[in-house]
């Protein structure tokens, strides 16, 4: 009886080869590794983000491709403009140096500055009209130009406050100067404040350029 026993041991033994073979024929595919993966798993779609670099010269290349178109009427405006802004600083020389004598000796003050401040302060005035038309214009023209867009308003900002405050002491404050002392000093307070404005307005324009 043992050795029957033992004879159907040595045979299950004698088989295992075989029976291992048959296996591994029978499902080719092998088994799973269940090793850590060193390749990097990225979701379904998620793009892979491009170096700072490429992304910059994308950006710039957008930018450099817009391109502004300025017509010739611009160009024309802009030489009126500059022009008449070179008059700008002889004018307040001349309305400056004869409103003080004016304004210091009255009914005294020396013939040329008696004939040259009205003359004065009406060319200025319709000096900053053209500058006024002219540089609204080009303005809104040159609206979508990034280019130099805050030194511009600036500019017209200043510019139109200054024209304001021309406009103030060429009507309401001359009467008052004529009438009174008073009214002379506010006058021409109120004028070199707007002489002072034009003067930023234009150095900004000027230095940018």
């Amino acid at each position: 009886m043992h050795r029957i026993h033992r004879a159907t041991l040595f045979a299950g033994m004698a088989l295992l080869p075989s029976l291992a073979t048959a296996m591994q024929v029978a499902d080719p595919e092998p088994a799973p590794s269940f090793a850590p993966s060193l390749a990097p798993v990225l979701p379904t779609g998620i793009a892979l983000a491009r170096p700072a670099a490429e992304v910059g010269q994308d950006t710039v290349g957008r930018r450099r491709a817009k391109a502004v178109t300025y017509s010739d009427g611009y160009g024309r405006r802009l030489t009126i403009h500059k022009t008449l802004s070179w008059a700008m600083l002889p004018l307040f020389a001349v309305s400056f140096a004869s409103g003080d004598q004016i304004l210091s000796k009255g009914a005294d003050a020396p013939e040329w500055a008696r004939q040259l401040h009205k003359p004065a302060a009406m060319t200025t005035a319709g000096l900053f009209g053209v500058n006024t038309v002219t540089g609204a214009w080009n303005l809104w023209e040159g609206r979508s130009d990034p280019n130099g867009r805050t030194r511009r308003i600036v500019h017209s900002v200043l510019f139109t406050a200054a024209s304001a405050g021309f406009a103030y002491t060429g009507t309401r404050l001359a009467d008052e100067a004529r009438e009174e002392v008073d009214g002379r000093t506010r006058h021409r307070n109120m004028a070199l404040g707007s002489m002072g404005l034009s003067t930023a307005s234009w150095l900004i324009m000027l230095i940018g350029n």
